[in-house]
């Protein structure tokens, strides 16, 4: 008789072969629950796809606007009328002396000539939120001294409101609150370079409910900022932006610049106090002192010099806004604002107190204490911050108009102030229209 154990080992053998083989298929089924469990817990309901769809579409705009130079792509989404005006109010003031369209206080012929090429404009005054009226006042140039006189403007502006006022109807169902001019001199919309006479004239009664782009700006009451307006730059040549296009890369062995008019006797012909007397007490503490490069004589390039400058000095003149604050960030030159209570442009982008220092009229004394100090705590930081390009691009009138630009940046303080109109207009409706 045979052994059964033989038998009982090939019957083992056999059963343990069949538990392997429904295993695997157990595991198999095992695994394909477990994954399709996996799956199902992972998709969401049915319309959370498309949700998720839809926000991408949404979204995908603005990461392409954010990217992109195209400044029509970019560009805020105000929409402006340009009127057409005779020749008399703009053309022919460029026509008759090139330096229209160059001077400091050019601002009124780059932002026009901008905007005349902006394709976001409003093509029809019906399509338009604001219009822009462009009248060239400052190129009056028949002073000895070579700036332009303001004796003209009020009455050219003046003209310009009747005929638009008779021509079209946009101006009358507002009072002329849509409507949006430049006043690029010392002080604004008052139209006169003297404070006292600015401020004894005040601002025109037909431009009191209208929009003003204007360099002059403060802290606090004055009577010719009282109209709605934006803060511009002072107009600097484009091409200045291209003299040092790596401002970090400049030999810089000035200490601290500045080159222009500094009375002696501050008191002058007309009685007035120029500079509220800053530039003269800046003259007498740091005119022998070596480390500081201070020249009163006119030099055509002078913006060599401040490109070779580790901090240029940016006193106030007759108003407190100067070029030289433009000219300086665009060569990487640290600006020393001199002019207290001043309001500068622009500053969600350009963040002043990043980029430049404010030292107080009554502190000249201490000025060169608080260089010092600077090169010894954060001088690095601050130029790093100040030769960032997108801080640079938004102080420069490009024409036609660039992403970023000076005009770029007024458009979007103008959607900024339409749209606290639309809020203040709507009494609770979803938008306003007019």
């Amino acid at each position: 008789m045979r052994d059964p154990k033989p038998r009982r080992s090939q019957a083992a053998r056999t059963l343990a072969a069949r538990l392997r083989k429904h295993s695997t298929l157990l595991l198999l089924l095992l695994w394909f629950a477990l994954s399709l469990a996996l799956f199902l817990s992972a998709t969401p309901p049915s319309a959370a796809p498309l949700r998720r769809s839809s926000s991408f579409l949404r979204s995908k705009p603005r990461a392409l606007a954010a990217t992109t130079t195209d400044a029509a792509a970019v560009a805020p989404r105000v929409r402006i009328y340009v009127y057409d005006l005779p020749a008399r109010f703009n053309r022919d003031w460029a026509a008759a002396d090139a330096r229209c369209s160059r001077h400091l206080f050019a601002a009124e012929v780059a932002v026009h000539e901008a905007l005349l090429a902006y394709a976001g404009r409003a093509a029809r005054p019906e399509d338009a939120d604001l219009f822009f009226v462009p009248v060239y006042v400052s190129c009056n140039f028949s002073t000895p001294n070579g700036f332009p006189s303001l004796s003209h403007a009020r009455g050219l502006l003046a003209d310009a409101v009747d005929l638009v006022r008779a021509r079209m109807p946009y101006w009358n169902r507002s009072a002329g609150a849509d409507h949006v001019f430049v006043a690029s001199h010392d002080f604004g919309a008052c139209f006169h370079p003297m404070e006292d006479v600015a401020i004894a004239d005040g601002i025109p009664e037909f431009l009191k409910r209208s929009i003003l782009l204007q360099t002059f700006g403060v802290q606090g009451h004055h009577v010719c900022q009282e109209v709605e307006h934006v803060v511009i730059p002072p107009h600097v040549p484009p091409e200045v932006a291209h003299e040092l296009p790596e401002p970090e890369k400049a030999q810089r062995d000035i200490f601290a610049f500045f080159r222009g008019k500094m009375e002696v006797h501050p008191k002058n012909i007309s009685g007035r106090f120029y500079s509220k007397k800053v530039r003269t007490e800046l003259l007498q503490h740091y005119g022998r002192n070596r480390k500081f490069y201070l020249k009163r004589k006119r030099f055509d390039n002078y913006r060599s010099e401040m490109a070779r400058s580790l901090f240029c000095l940016c006193p106030l003149g007759w108003a407190p806004w100067s070029p030289r604050l433009v000219e300086s960030v665009l060569l990487g030159c640290i600006p020393v604002i001199i002019a207290d209570d001043i309001r500068l442009p622009f500053p969600p982008v350009l963040q002043w107190q990043e980029i430049s220092l404010q030292v107080a009229e009554k502190d000249i004394a201490s000025l060169g204490m608080v260089l010092d100090h600077v090169v010894a705590t954060n001088l690095t930081v601050i130029q790093k911050n100040l030769w960032d390009p997108v801080k640079r691009r938004a102080l420069v009138f490009n024409r036609p108009m660039e992403a970023g630009d000076a005009t770029w940046q007024v458009l979007r303080e103008l959607e900024v102030l339409l749209d606290q109109s639309r809020r203040r207009r709507s009494v609770g409706s979803y938008s306003w229209r007019r």
